[in-house]
């Protein structure tokens, strides 16, 4: 009887043990299951950063990781995208733009102020450079279900502008420049144009007479536009950040009740602020700048059948500076309408800063550099 309750005993306790490892078996195996179910599904929704990470390293010194729609950025273009909405509507407030106006973007990015633009207005131009980014922004034109936006692939600096009423522009930096003189020499005179700038390149827009930055673009854009400060732009609001704050700023071009060579009347500046802070005097006494303004009124008496004067040229020059009491000023402290009137003094005289039988003349740009603003 003693061993029948001993086997029992026995046979019982092996019973329970084997259910217990077969649990822990069970749990085991379902937990394995679950860790490679959750394992596949990482890698098919891409979570699994380190490894898409590996596959997608594809930067180069050319070009940079760009945006969210996995769009490269190259460098040699300038390209950062303007991310933040609430500057976005305050370009656009600042335009005041109206339905019946044409507005000319000069930069569309993938099209987050485009698509803005194009409800409100009349037709949007856009010119880019870049393909891909033309591509993207007529794929969101579409998908959105707009069909005013015409648009040209090229360099904004070389295309010839159609006629517009309003530009807005996140510019890249290194074209700000030549597309600031491309826009107030444009004709016919548009309502406005809401641009973004690197910091230092507003800041110079703005300068007053007697600044240290006080330049060339300064007086060439207050003669030609007023000039009003909009916002300051964080770095941070742009994808990828660029390595300085931004400043937009909108330019209303002034109509004037003067006509002049735009051509003559930059070149006029260039040679002013080519040492800025020394007097006109010293300036135009320079045999180079003497020599490329006899040769240009040689030329013009020429065309215009007029006996040239029979004296030293040099002494011809430097009286006009004279007569406009300008000859001991110094550049960083004339203002825009001081040298109008040297301009208009020196043309009543027959002297000119370009060639005006050759507008193509290559002698000017041997002799007048594109650097300004040398102290």
């Amino acid at each position: 009887m003693f061993y029948r309750v001993s086997l029992f005993s026995h046979c019982l306790k092996t019973l329970s043990t084997n259910i217990i490892t077969m649990k822990y078996n069970k749990k085991k195996q379902h937990h394995a299951v679950a860790t490679s179910f959750t394992s596949a599904l990482k890698n098919s929704n891409g979570i699994n950063k380190k490894k898409i990470n590996n596959n997608r390293n594809i930067s180069t010194s050319k070009v940079q990781n760009a945006n969210k729609m996995n769009m490269i950025l190259y460098k040699k273009h300038g390209q950062h995208l303007l991310k933040n909405p609430g500057i976005l509507d305050k370009i656009i407030y600042a335009a005041k733009i109206k339905s019946s106006d044409t507005v000319l973007e000069i930069g569309c990015g993938t099209g987050n102020l485009t698509i803005k633009l194009l409800p409100i207005c009349k037709k949007v131009i856009t010119i880019d450079i870049d393909a891909r980014m033309i591509s993207e922004v007529k794929k969101r034109c579409l998908y959105e279900g707009y069909n005013n936006l015409e648009v040209y692939e090229g360099d904004a600096i070389k295309t010839q502008f159609p006629r517009f009423d309003i530009c807005t522009a996140n510019l890249p930096y290194k074209i700000s420049s030549p597309l600031v003189f491309k826009l107030i020499a444009h004709r016919p005179l548009f309502k406005c144009a809401v641009l973004m700038f690197q910091k230092e390149f507003a800041e110079r827009m703005l300068a007053n007479v007697g600044d240290r930055i006080y330049s060339r673009l300064t007086v060439n854009v207050k003669l030609f536009c007023k000039v009003i400060k909009i916002c300051n732009v964080d770095r941070s609001s742009f994808n990828p950040p660029p390595k300085v704050d931004s400043i937009v700023l909108k330019l209303i071009p002034k109509e004037t009740n003067f006509k002049i060579s735009y051509d003559e009347w930059d070149n006029l500046l260039r040679i002013c602020f080519s040492r800025k802070r020394k007097t006109l005097h010293a300036i135009f006494k320079r045999n180079a700048v003497l020599n490329m303004l006899e040769h240009n009124y040689k030329n013009y008496c020429s065309l215009n059948k007029i006996v040239p004067i029979n004296y030293n040229f040099k002494k011809y020059c430097l009286d006009t500076l004279t007569y406009c009491e300008l000859d001991e000023k110094r550049s960083i402290n004339l203002d825009e309408n001081d040298f109008l009137k040297l301009l208009l003094e020196f043309n009543k005289k027959g002297i000119h800063f370009f060639n005006i039988s050759n507008i193509n003349n290559k002698e000017l740009g041997s002799i007048l550099s594109d650097e300004e603003d040398q102290v």
